[in-house]
């Protein structure tokens, strides 16, 4: 997930104004003293203007910043991240730290990866894992009983902070938050997708709230045994599916960190999808990549085909994430993973395709090995349909 930024032509209100001189001024921060100055009066200033459900002067100021000042933009998405992802609240037990997480995980299928509601069982499941694996000892957690796909997740600050305080509250109560499946928007349906179980965990002030925090485990350690033993509970939720589990963390962190790792993944599953559904050594498949550029916004595309006329008989988008601005290093690796997963023949084409997109359905277009781009024509006999990235 990146950072959430949209585009605002509007001047700079009053309050957006403040945002940005208190980003500014931590950005350009000498000292440790200096930085809490600034950290509690930009605190202070989000909580101000989330709490007021004021998202377009929010996201004017991170617009601004996105070209005036880098660094001052990242400050000011921490400091939003940090307000929307944990809080301390009283409850009649006492007071707890919250923390808003996601559970991330990565799916194939040659029908549909599924989301919506979670079956008890498998939810119950899923929490004594997540505490016996992930979760520090002494904390509890609240779960939400639905799988969300990345159009589901909530857009922008606010709804992420209202969907966080239900499942704060239902963390310090260990119980688990019902989400209303008629409510979800609808998801484009892919051969690889990720999956996100999101919940909260409520800990006691000044505690851990992750295994890893505790002085006998580390992060590596946590997500083998996360990965070992959680998927038990999974097959459940994810029918017909192979799926990979990713280490459970912060909102904003997990979300991003499965951006990431579904791109790999989504070469290796339609490596695999065509295998299965033709038949086919990985050897057999012939793939070509090319980058697609629309004006700061750069991506791979990547074309699977299967027989001597070079069809695209499946494509991946593999997008450049905030901070990648490295294409041949991009190239490099997807071609490595490409190798790793037996693919027999890989292109890659130098020349860059402006953005291209099927003026009937919308799908993008994938480049051939002609130089053309052109549209997924998926096998007879498979499920179809372009491994697209959100």
């Amino acid at each position: 997930m990146k950072r959430t930024r949209q585009a605002h032509r509007t001047r700079l209100t009053r309050e957006a104004e403040q945002l940005v001189r208190l980003a500014t001024g931590l950005a350009n921060s000498g000292s440790r003293t200096e930085d809490r100055f600034w950290e509690q009066r930009l605190a202070a200033q989000v909580e101000k203007m989330l709490k007021a459900g004021n998202e377009d002067a929010v996201g004017a100021a991170q617009e601004h910043l996105y070209s005036a000042n880098m660094r001052a933009c990242d400050e000011l998405a921490d400091a939003l991240e940090a307000y929307c992802e944990g809080a301390r609240i009283s409850t009649a037990e006492g007071e707890f730290e919250v923390l808003l997480i996601a559970v991330p995980v990565l799916a194939w299928s040659r029908f549909v990866v599924p989301t919506g509601t979670v079956p008890s069982a498998a939810l119950n499941d899923l929490r004594v894992h997540l505490q016996a694996h992930v979760l520090a000892a002494g904390t509890r957690l609240g779960l939400a009983d639905s799988l969300f796909s990345i159009d589901q997740l909530p857009r922008g600050f606010c709804p992420t902070l209202a969907l966080a305080r239900d499942l704060w509250a239902v963390a310090a109560a260990g119980k688990n938050l019902r989400i209303d499946p008629r409510q979800m928007p609808e998801t484009a349906n892919f051969i690889a997708d990720s999956r996100y179980l999101l919940g909260a965990v409520a800990a006691p002030p000044g505690g851990p709230h992750f295994r890893w925090q505790e002085s006998d485990a580390t992060r590596e350690s946590v997500d083998a045994q996360w990965r070992a033993q959680g998927g038990q509970a999974l097959p459940a939720a994810l029918p017909a599916c192979a799926f990979e589990l990713l280490l459970p963390d912060a909102f904003f962190t997990a979300c991003r960190n499965a951006d990431r790792e579904l791109r790999p993944y989504s070469l290796r599953a339609g490596a695999a999808f065509l295998q299965t559904s033709c038949n086919l050594e990985a050897s057999a498949l012939k793939v070509v990549l090319a980058p697609f550029q629309e004006h700061d916004l750069m991506e791979f595309r990547v074309s699977f085909a299967i027989d001597e006329s070079g069809e695209v008989a499946h494509g991946v988008v593999w997008p450049l994430l905030e901070g990648e601005t490295d294409a041949a290093a991009a190239a490099a690796e997807i071609e490595a993973v490409l190798r790793e997963a037996g693919v027999g023949e890989i292109l890659t084409l130098e020349q860059t395709f402006p953005f291209e997109y099927c003026d009937d359905c919308g799908a993008p277009l994938f480049p051939n090995a002609t130089g053309e781009a052109v549209h997924v024509e998926a096998p007879e006999d498979g499920a179809g349909g372009s491994g697209h990235l959100h």
